[in-house]
Parts: C-alpha cells; sequence; structure tokens
C-alpha cells in the first residue's frame, strides 16, 4: 500500500511538469515564429526604399556614419561622394552633415570629418553647416531640423544608403518634414547582410519608439 501510495502521489505531480514543460515549449515556439515573420516584413521594407528626388531643394542632409580615426569610413565616404554629387548638380545650395563623436579619444565628429572631406573636394566651408552632436538617426534628423528652422529652410534632401532609407524617411514625416526627398545610394564596400541585419534591429527599436511617441511618453 505504501508503494502505491508513492506512485499516486509522484504521477500527477510529473503530468504537471510534463505539461508546463510543453506550454513554455509551444510558447517560445510561437515567439519565433512571430520574431521570424517580423524580420521578413521589416527586411522587406527596407528593400523598398527608392530616391525621391523631387527638384531642387533649400538644403541637403547627409547622414553620418562612423569615422576612421580622422577620416570617414569607406561607407560614409560613398554617402559623401553621393551628396557632393548631388550638390554640384545643383540640388541644393547648402549642406548640413550630421553626426556627434563616435568615441572620446577621435580628434573629429562625424560632422567635422565629412566637412573636411568635402572640402578637400572642392566645396566651399561656408555651404557645410555642421550637426555635431547627435548619436542616432531619429538626432541627426530632429537636430538637423532646428538648423533648418533656424535658416527659414522648408525643403530638405535626405542622403543615406539605401538600406536605411526607409526608417530615415518615417523619422522625417514623424518630425513633421515639409515633403522631403530621399537619395540613396547602393554600398560596394559594406557588408550588406550584416548592416541589413542590424538595420532589422534598428527598425524595431524605431518602431517602439515611434509608439512611444505617439502616446507622448517620449
Amino acid at each position: 500500500m505504501h508503494r502505491n501510495h508513492r506512485a499516486g502521489v509522484i504521477q500527477p505531480i510529473s503530468r504537471k511538469r510534463s505539461s508546463r514543460t510543453r506550454k513554455c515549449l509551444y510558447g517560445l515556439l510561437i515567439l519565433f515564429l512571430l520574431g521570424l515573420l517580423w524580420s521578413v516584413y521589416v527586411w522587406v521594407q527596407i528593400n523598398k526604399a527608392e530616391s525621391t528626388l523631387q527638384g531642387k531643394a533649400d538644403v541637403g542632409i547627409i547622414l553620418g556614419a562612423s569615422m576612421w580615426g580622422d577620416q570617414p569610413s569607406p561607407g560614409l565616404k560613398e554617402r559623401l561622394e553621393h551628396g557632393l554629387k548631388l550638390y554640384q548638380e545643383g540640388y541644393y545650395p547648402v549642406l548640413i552633415v550630421s553626426g556627434g563623436l563616435d568615441k572620446p579619444g577621435y580628434k573629429y565628429t562625424e560632422a567635422e570629418g565629412m566637412r573636411n572631406y568635402l572640402v578637400s573636394k572642392g566645396v566651399p566651408e561656408e555651404d557645410i553647416i555642421l550637426e555635431n552632436e547627435a548619436t542616432s538617426t531619429y538626432e541627426n534628423l530632429l537636430y538637423s531640423q532646428r538648423i533648418m528652422k533656424e535658416n527659414d529652410w522648408k525643403r530638405a534632401v535626405i542622403v543615406t544608403h539605401d538600406y536605411h532609407g526607409t526608417r530615415s524617411m518615417e523619422i522625417a514625416g514623424t518630425l513633421g518634414y515639409d515633403q522631403p526627398s530621399l537619395s540613396i545610394t547602393t554600398s560596394t564596400v559594406l557588408p550588406m547582410f550584416k548592416h541589413k541585419s542590424r538595420e532589422v534591429l534598428a527598425y524595431t527599436k524605431w518602431t517602439a519608439d515611434r509608439l512611444l511617441i505617439a502616446l507622448g511618453w517620449k
């Protein structure tokens, strides 16, 4: 009798534990599938970005990327060359270069490094406005918008890479830019799978931030 009593106690407990384990596994599987679907959706959105140049604008905004010491990284140089081409073609008379300090020991902010590069390519320094504080795409566009308001500039061309275009335009829309144009360049030097994967994470964070902004919590 004693042996049967012990078996009768142990078996229901074992079944309950097994049931909880299955529920946890199903829950994890569902979360994984939802995460996978979301990642695929974001990947598609990232790849939908297209240039939307609509004639001349008041200013071009080149969004920052990493510096390599005192020089712009190869990826940042691509953005600068693309922005420079549009400037030379007359799409805008002045440029805002946006980006703060990458590392405490660096000599130049992203914006200063971008300015130095453009000046070396023949752009007059007075045609380049520095935005030295931004540490994110949201701040790039927020602080650049403040410069635009100070100068009474209305229309902007946002210059960046293709994988970064969708999020940049969504942020500009949230900030209330007046019919901004997007001009994107495709990289030949960046590992695209790596950067697009990072962008999936960045876009996910931005989606959460946008909800907080809409609710007035940020």
